[in-house]
């Protein structure tokens, strides 16, 4: 049995997957489809979306049309989005090529940062909340863990955070209004089903104005 531990594209993104696939060897976790549209963000809302899961407020731009237009892309980030917001590439991870832009004119800056990893871009609606991480473990009866809360020592949970002692603290079981446990727990069980996630993942809510919404699904290698 493979067990992929390769994070990132060609590891967690499908393509490693349909290689062992077409080896008829067993692996661990998530399949060709669940691995992709775990690792596509803009693929991944528009599913989890559609399955009635609350997304944050985005838009998706494609490199060429912002080298094309900038002007335009511009104009319709602050209609539809509006300021701060979060640039980065649609397929990537650990927060790499992400930027927090705080008005219109540094959206050039952090869409320029973000495109020399991807064609395709994310500009998130930035929320002001807490947050929350649940695991979710399984096949066709998935299990959700108690939900924990990410409180990063900066800004917000940038790469330094996530990867520098100190710079973060874990709390687990996070403080949460009674039934407020359970509603995360299934919103991440139904946003696993809804990408026929298989074996395990991480998925992350923002908790805001009472409300959780579902920053972004993780299958984990």
């Amino acid at each position: 049995v493979v067990f992929p531990l390769i994070h990132g594209p060609f590891g967690e993104d499908g393509t490693l997957q349909g290689l062992l696939e077409l080896a008829d060897l067993p692996y661990v976790g998530a399949g060709v489809l669940a691995s992709a549209v775990g690792m596509d963000k803009a693929v991944q809302k528009a599913v989890l979306r559609a399955h009635g899961i609350a997304v944050v407020n985005h838009l998706v731009v494609l490199r060429s049309r912002w080298e094309r237009d900038p002007e335009a892309v511009r104009a319709r980030v602050t209609a539809a989005v509006g300021f701060p917001c979060f640039v980065k590439p649609s397929n990537l991870g650990s927060s790499v090529g992400v930027s927090k832009v705080k008005s219109p004119e540094e959206l050039s800056a952090a869409i320029t940062v973000a495109a020399r990893y991807d064609r395709k871009l994310l500009v998130e609606r930035a929320l002001a909340g807490r947050e929350i991480e649940v695991a979710v473990l399984g096949n066709e009866e998935p299990e959700a863990s108690v939900p924990g809360e990410v409180v990063p020592e900066r800004e917000w949970y940038d790469y330094e955070a996530k990867y520098t002692p100190g710079l973060a603290r874990l709390l687990i079981p996070a403080t949460l209004a009674p039934g407020q446990g359970q509603e995360v727990r299934r919103m991440a069980v139904d946003a696993f089903r809804a990408i026929d996630g298989a074996g395990m993942a991480r998925v992350d809510f923002f908790l805001a104005g009472g409300e959780f919404v579902l920053n972004e699904l993780n299958t984990i290698p």
